[in-house]
């Protein structure tokens, strides 16, 4: 049921969230009203080193001085401050969206190729899973996570988002199936470099949270799209597979198409598949992954999920439906469908 859309200009130039909202205001009879969210790359150039740690707060007492001394002691904090919010008539808030800009002391962890990745990874999972009444939903450099329980535009006016000018966004409308709504469960969720939006269902959610649990993440959030996030960042960023061999991996080909595979090709699925079967993701979905290096779309295996893709000069989008897109843009030169399990994968071109 949800609605996702996600949109890249390749030539990096940027685009306020007017946009996006009205396109995902569309898809209004995709959810439920207990869930919307946007993130955008390329918000805070005036912190272009720094990342930004989005938190939800219960209140800006006991919680928040506990994560104060928790990243004061892996880093230092260059700003902070409450996002700036205008209160909507339709929008209960249940939480105080504050935002910190951090560098993390790099020095303190020895033999990573990314220690501040590390530490920002470390601290995510470190404050979600001990600190009661905070969560932090978006911890990358150059990016933020907006998200509550709402429809999308009383979300997006929630947080002003035509205020934010990025050369990313994505949006999703959630419809709560298997957990109730809430505000750390509306999409998109992050980590560090990755965000998600998901339409669908992990039907493999329990191995896929074993999986990455056995690698050092923890999932606090009671949805099946977290565990993505944290895929895509064992895969993507610790073992440096590119976006097309993610995919590959959590969607792979049925082993019928691989045998009739020219032998180079068979060997490479036939060893992701084997060495990444605790990740591969069963069900029906839709899905949209950003980083700051582009974005990729992809569903399931056989398609139980819509996805249409949108292209005009130097803009791609992807979305669940073609209104959507061409609400953002009316002048859209190609619309197509890909095949299940494909990914569309829009890069900078510069």
């Amino acid at each position: 049921m949800c609605g996702i859309i996600g949109v890249i200009d390749r030539t990096r130039a940027r685009m306020d969230g007017s946009s996006i909202k009205k396109a995902l205001s569309l898809m209004n009879e995709r959810g439920s009203g207990e869930g919307a969210g946007y993130v955008a790359y390329g918000i805070y150039p005036d912190y272009p080193d720094c990342y930004a740690i989005h938190v939800f707060f219960d209140n800006l007492v006991e919680p928040k001085s506990k994560v104060d001394e928790v990243l004061q002691k892996w880093g230092r904090i260059v700003h902070q401050e409450e996002i700036p919010t205008y209160e909507q008539p339709c929008l209960k808030r249940e939480h105080i969206p504050w935002r910190y800009f951090y560098k993390p002391y790099t020095e303190f962890i020895v033999g990573s190729n990314n220690p501040a990745e590390d530490i920002i990874k470390h601290l995510v999972m470190t404050v979600n899973s001990t600190i009661p009444g905070s969560l932090i939903f978006s911890s990358g450099i150059n990016l933020g996570v907006f998200k509550a329980s709402g429809w999308p535009e009383d979300v997006a006016n929630f947080y002003r988002i035509e205020d934010y000018k990025g050369y990313i966004w994505l949006a999703h409308n959630r419809y709560p199936t298997n957990t109730s709504g809430w505000w750390g469960g509306a999409h998109p969720f992050n980590l560090l470099d990755w965000a998600v939006v998901h339409n669908g269902e992990i039907t493999s959610y329990g191995t896929n949270r074993s999986y990455v649990e056995s690698n050092g993440y923890k999932c606090t959030m009671s949805t099946d799209t977290e565990v993505v996030a944290y895929l895509f960042d064992l895969l993507g960023r610790r073992h440096g597979l590119p976006s097309e061999m993610i995919v590959e991996a959590l969607a792979p080909s049925f082993w019928d198409e691989i045998d009739i595979l020219p032998e180079k090709e068979q060997k490479l699925k036939r060893t992701l598949r084997l060495t990444y079967g605790p990740a591969l993701m069963n069900g029906p979905f839709a899905i949209v992954v950003a980083t700051s290096n582009g974005i990729v779309g992809f569903t399931d295996r056989i398609k139980l999920r819509p996805l249409v893709v949108g292209e005009n000069d130097s803009r791609l989008y992807i979305s669940s439906e073609e209104a959507a897109i061409r609400v953002m843009d009316p002048d859209v030169k190609t619309i197509y469908m890909p095949r299940a399990g494909e990914p569309v994968v829009g890069r900078f071109s510069q």
